[in-house]
């Protein structure tokens, strides 16, 4: 995921999980073999309230440049579009942003805060809802745009992050999102809870399928 001279952009959301990703990439830094730049992107997306001066304290204290860039995602979505589902879309158009901010200022890789139960919970959102097997792989390259896009928790517990993102304090900023607890995925997250009712070691068991790269191919290295 990481080479020697690699700028890398983490884009924080706000919340917990890319908040725990750039303090866990910031103390990597310390101990990693190969050296690499490190620096964190906002989008704000047009909807309030969203009060970015706790990221920027932590971005200060860990000695990490922060970017903040104005977006009217969240106008465009729900004013504009008045989208119905509106994750998939958000998603993209946010990847996209930050995607053209990496380029912009010379980063070759961004690190996004997904975590284990976010590759589960992508995994039954396309068989349930497109009728395809498929989630988002640790490692992407973008060849329109030269940008790698990284996930380095991709194996980690979400419960973890909650765990941890309590006890180093993290400035999570709540989300102004109309659409969040009440959607798709918040759907398919209760069905997996009711999964692991039944079968309490589903979680590790789908992940385990995710990494059978011989016999699923789901998450083949790439070339």
């Amino acid at each position: 995921m990481i080479g020697a001279g690699d700028r890398i952009a983490v884009g924080v959301s706000g919340g917990k999980d890319s908040l725990l990703l750039l303090y866990a990439l910031t103390l990597y830094k310390k101990f990693c073999k190969v050296n690499y730049d490190l620096a964190a992107f906002t989008l704000t997306m047009g909807l309030e309230p969203f009060d970015t001066s706790g990221v920027s304290k932590l971005c200060d204290e860990l000695g990490v440049p922060y970017t903040v860039k104005k977006t009217d995602i969240g106008r465009v979505i729900f004013e504009e579009r008045h989208e119905k589902n509106p994750c998939a879309l958000c998603a993209k158009m946010r990847r996209g942003a930050l995607n053209d901010l990496c380029v912009a200022q010379g980063y070759n890789k961004l690190a996004l805060g997904h975590h284990r139960d976010d590759a589960i919970e992508t995994l039954f959102l396309s068989l349930l809802y497109e009728g395809r097997i498929h989630t988002f792989h640790p490692v992407t390259y973008l060849s329109r745009t030269g940008i790698t896009q990284i996930r380095p928790l991709i194996y980690l517990p979400e419960k973890h992050i909650i765990h941890m993102a309590k006890v180093l304090k993290l400035p999570v900023i709540p989300s102004p999102c109309p659409a969040n607890g009440h959607t798709k995925r918040d759907n398919v997250e209760e069905l997996l809870n009711y999964i692991c009712r039944v079968k309490p070691n589903a979680r590790e068991l789908i992940l385990s399928a995710l990494q059978n790269e011989e016999q699923y191919g789901l998450w083949n290295r790439p070339k």
